[in-house]
């Protein structure tokens, strides 16, 4: 059995994957981008471990022994499950191993774009607070979550972790389903202009699809609260770039908040990158969901996913 890991270093250096070598011969790329990079080192393989690399019928075809594609991840849009089904290749993800990271990493960034952290931290060690007579500053005011109303799209496990923790705050939570199709009774549900027009802090937890591409462009910016602060930790797309950018230059909404951007790394043409008011805009390098423990999860569940599959029982199939 030869197991091939493309992107050993997705998933950091710091967690071991040597674990693999339990099922059999294990090889690992640090990082594997093209297509042909992927057809060359997985032509003997029986098992593939991926996240981002393109798995498709030019990069698959000449793989004669594949069986198995592992996902170090819960999305799998780098998949081509057609082909796959057709082909008999089995494809597996993780879920839920990010859930509570990504959750904390929404309110990190909120609290800080919230309280003002970035200008009153560089307050003080400018200098400015020692040469000033009062014990206190609030020169630039921030207000309290507590009997706000805080928004949603994307009611899932990670989207409902975030509704607890607003409640807990004292928020009033209210959501958008954009697909139509979500279960959740918990909390009251919107429409879209609604949601938009309601919401103090707004924050994004859907997966990537044909409703939410630019689900947030300049038109829905335009209908949001001048207070409002926008959170996105779901995927870039779902956020105009430019229109967001356009919305905070010309005070359309208070703050935002992005952990995903359009294209990833971020590109030099994107104008987010260019701003730099880290008081109404903090942008993180696609990091919420990866603490060490969401990291470690994720890597023992493709673990799992690989042992069940050999056992005759596979887990977590997403082209069933």
């Amino acid at each position: 059995m030869k197991i091939v890991i493309l992107e050993r270093n997705s998933v950091g250096t710091d967690i071991d994957v040597e674990r693999f070598s339990d099922f059999g011969e294990l090889t690992c790329y640090p990082v594997t981008v093209t297509e042909e990079e992927v057809a060359e080192r997985i032509v003997d393989a029986d098992i593939v471990i991926a996240n981002k690399t393109p798995m498709n019928e030019s990069s698959l075809k000449d793989a004669k022994n594949l069986k198995l594609i592992c996902e170090f991840a819960t999305g799998y849009d780098n998949v081509d499950l057609d082909y796959c089904r057709k082909r008999g290749i089995v494809v597996a993800n993780v879920r839920d191993y990010s859930t509570a990271a990504v959750a904390q990493h929404t309110f990190a960034m909120a609290l800080f774009l919230l309280e003002n952290l970035h200008y009153y931290d560089t307050y003080v060690k400018s200098g400015v607070y020692s040469n000033q007579p009062r014990f206190s500053n609030f020169d630039m005011p921030f207000v309290e979550l507590e009997g706000k109303t805080w928004g949603i799209v994307g009611m899932g496990n990670i989207g409902r972790k975030v509704a607890r923790i607003a409640e807990g705050f004292g928020c009033k939570i209210i959501f958008y389903s954009a697909s139509g199709n979500s279960s959740c009774t918990d909390y009251e549900r919107v429409d879209f202009d609604t949601l938009l027009t309601e919401s103090d802090f707004l924050s994004l937890h859907c997966p990537l699809s044909d409703k939410t591409k630019n689900l947030i462009d300049l038109n829905a910016l335009k209908k949001m609260k001048k207070s409002a602060i926008l959170i996105n930790v779901a995927r870039g797309p779902v956020v105009n770039n430019k229109d967001l950018y356009t919305a905070l230059m010309e005070d359309e909404i208070l703050a935002a908040g992005l952990d995903v951007l359009e294209k990833e790394p971020i590109t030099k043409d994107n104008p987010l990158g260019k701003f730099f008011d880290s008081n109404r805009l903090i942008i993180t390098p696609h990091m919420a969901w990866a603490s060490t423990e969401a990291r470690e999860r994720c890597v023992s569940g493709v673990y799992t996913n690989i042992k069940n599959f050999l056992d005759g029982a596979p887990s977590n199939i997403v082209n069933p």
